[in-house]
């Protein structure tokens, strides 16, 4: 444990560590993108796929162990227990800080196959970057707007088709597909600007989800509410964390059956699009109370430790 070495010497050795592992397991999966590149034979991607996702993992453990080695702190995961690595899975998840990623492929990591983020198809461009995720076999989306579409009747659907091939690797491997549905991390600030009726959340964004769900609905076993706490940390997380000063930090699991009422037109369907923004809109109504008992929970055990402890020292 180093998280007695000051600040301004843990933080940038903390920050190299991550770098490093990122570089390392980075490279190794862009070299695979280059091999798949060259060599363009399914069954020859097939053979690339267990080791480009160990090194995936890799990253993956890798970061936890920084984590751990830099950090006192405690972990409470709940719901994860009936949850399969031979499932798969799409991912509902508050986003408070750039750590929900590393925390949230760890649980995955754990208890679920290699997490997947959709990526616009413009990142297919951007160098390392767009191959490493392409070798990753990550979904890439492709969306036209409606004016295009009106403009353009013969690719209405097409953009849902194009998603769908991106996504056929999945019909052979277990895959879990993240979705941070507020579209960005929360702050005050922006909880302001949006006025958001929640205490703890931005406003969730249903058209990705929906779009999510309309191209990949029946491939799911589950949709798997995540909710992501660090109630120690109330500011920035990520730099508490390379402080050394990252405290609790609880993840719920909640495990959702997936039905035909949430697949469907989300564009163009006006009727489904109000009952998808309603039931999503629920979901957070429950994640923003779930939020709430917990941060009160914490209180009250903050407040029996300062109870017990000056009665210890007497």
């Amino acid at each position: 444990m180093l998280t007695g070495l000051p600040s301004f010497i843990l933080m940038p050795f903390a920050f190299a560590l991550f770098c490093l592992n990122l570089a390392f397991n980075g490279t190794l999966v862009f070299l695979g993108g280059l091999l798949k590149t060259l060599i363009p034979v399914k069954a020859f991607h097939q053979l690339l796929y267990c080791p480009m996702h160990t090194f995936y993992r890799l990253w993956t453990y890798n970061n936890t162990l920084i984590l751990r080695l830099i950090n006192r702190s405690e972990w409470e995961i709940k719901g994860a227990e009936n949850l399969s690595k031979d499932a798969w899975y799409l991912i509902l998840a508050n986003h408070q800080s750039w750590l929900d990623i590393l925390v949230i492929a760890e649980v995955a990591r754990q208890h679920t196959p290699e997490p997947k983020f959709f990526l616009k198809e413009s990142l297919k461009k951007i160098p390392f970057l767009g191959m490493a995720c392409w070798a990753l076999d990550m979904p890439f989306m492709k969306r036209y707007s409606k004016a295009f579409v009106a403009k353009n009747p013969h690719l209405k659907g097409q953009d849902i088709e194009t998603t769908k091939k991106s996504c056929q690797s999945f019909r052979d491997h277990p895959t879990t597909i993240i979705n941070f549905v507020e579209g960005t991390r929360f702050t005050k600030r922006k909880h302001e600007r949006q006025q958001s009726p929640f205490r703890y959340l931005l406003k969730p964004k249903a058209g990705g989800i929906a779009f999510t769900l309309a191209t990949l609905g029946e491939q799911f076993d589950k949709v798997l509410n995540i909710t992501v706490l660090y109630p120690d940390n109330p500011g920035h997380v990520m730099k508490d964390m390379l402080k050394g000063k990252l405290g609790k930090v609880i993840v719920h699991i909640e495990a959702i059956d997936i039905n035909q009422a949430l697949i469907g037109d989300y564009f163009e369907d006006p009727e489904f699009k109000a009952h998808f923004q309603e039931w999503l809109n629920q979901q957070w109504l429950d994640k923003d109370q779930l939020i709430h008992r917990l941060y009160c929970q914490q209180e009250q055990e903050e407040a029996l430790k300062n109870q017990i402890s000056p009665h210890q020292s007497t």
